[in-house]
């Protein structure tokens, strides 16, 4: 499989996923939304690390 190609594979999946939410629950998403727009830009950065280092840990996993 061609670098490009699982790009765009990883991309649709990852849209998929962040659909669900919404589509399953969206009283909750709604809520946990307004609980982030609360946050301060620094714990945003951290979260956003988080999610970072988590994904590469997953990569080098797989």
């Amino acid at each position: 499989m061609e670098w490009a190609e699982t790009l765009w594979l990883a991309l649709a999946l990852v849209l998929i996923l962040e659909g669900l939410l919404p589509l399953l629950a969206p009283r909750q998403w709604r809520q946990m939304f307004t609980q982030l727009m609360q946050l301060r830009d620094g714990q945003l950065r951290f979260c956003g690390l988080l999610c970072i280092a988590a994904g590469i840990v997953a990569l080098v996993l797989l």
